[in-house]
C-alpha cells in the first residue's frame, strides 16, 4: 500500500516536473507572435502587389490591343478589389488566432 502512494506521488512529481519543461521550451517560429506594425505592413503590402498585378496586365493588354486607357482602368480597379479582399481576409486570420490564444489562455 505505501508503494502504492509512493507510486502515485513520484508519477505526480514526473507529471509536474514535465509540464514545467514544456512551459520553458521555446516556442517554434510558426508561433511566434508579431508585431501590429508587422502585421499592418503586410496588409499594405498585400494591397500594393493586387495594385501593381491589376495595372500591369491592364497595361499589357491595352499595349497589345491599342486601347491605351480601357484595359488599365478595369484591371487596376480588379487588382485593388482583389488586394482589398486579401487584406480582409487576413484580418480574418489573424483575429481568429488571436481569439483562439485568448480562449487557450483562459482554459489554463
Amino acid at each position: 500500500m505505501a508503494d502504492d502512494r509512493e507510486a502515485d506521488r513520484l508519477k505526480a512529481l514526473e507529471e509536474r516536473i514535465a509540464k514545467a519543461k514544456r512551459a520553458n521550451d521555446p516556442k517554434p517560429h510558426t508561433d511566434e507572435h508579431y508585431s501590429r506594425a508587422n502585421l499592418a505592413w503586410r496588409m499594405v503590402i498585400e494591397l500594393v502587389a493586387g495594385l501593381m498585378i491589376g495595372f500591369g496586365i491592364g497595361y499589357g493588354l491595352d499595349t497589345l490591343l491599342g486601347t491605351m486607357p480601357v484595359f488599365l482602368m478595369i484591371f487596376t480597379m480588379l487588382g485593388f478589389a482583389a488586394g482589398v479582399q486579401t487584406m480582409v481576409r487576413s484580418a480574418r486570420e489573424i483575429q481568429e488566432k488571436h481569439l483562439a490564444d485568448e480562449a487557450e489562455s483562459k482554459k489554463d
